[in-house]
């Protein structure tokens, strides 16, 4: 249990600081958050909690296929002024886009 509180609160501090950035400097914070932050601490966490190389490895390979796909979120945000989106459509179709993705994902991590 002392794991997930130790986990849970350093999680919560990381977004919590770049996000609280976010508002002072969006440059650095746009570049903290396009740092594999949490996948470095996932990943150190999976490491540490189940002990498996092996099963940390297949995760990492998830999340190498993931990268990419997760970037379609962005795409409305890419064309909100050619379509005249504010933040909430653009985020709702990102959220939509990110669904069909995850469907790409399951498919090409079984090709791995």
């Amino acid at each position: 249990m002392w794991i997930f509180i130790g986990k849970t609160i350093a999680s919560a501090l990381l977004i919590s600081f770049v996000s609280y950035l976010s508002g002072k400097r969006t440059g650095l914070a746009g570049f903290l958050t396009a740092l594999p932050l949490t996948t470095l601490i996932a990943l150190v966490f999976s490491q540490l909690e189940w002990g498996s190389s092996k099963q940390t490895v297949e995760y990492a390979k998830s999340i190498f296929v993931a990268i990419p796909i997760s970037l379609l979120f962005f795409v409305p945000f890419l064309f909100s002024e050619k379509f005249n989106l504010s933040f909430w459509p653009c985020y709702f179709m990102g959220l939509i886009f990110l669904g069909v993705g995850y469907f790409v994902h399951t498919f090409l991590v079984k090709m791995i």
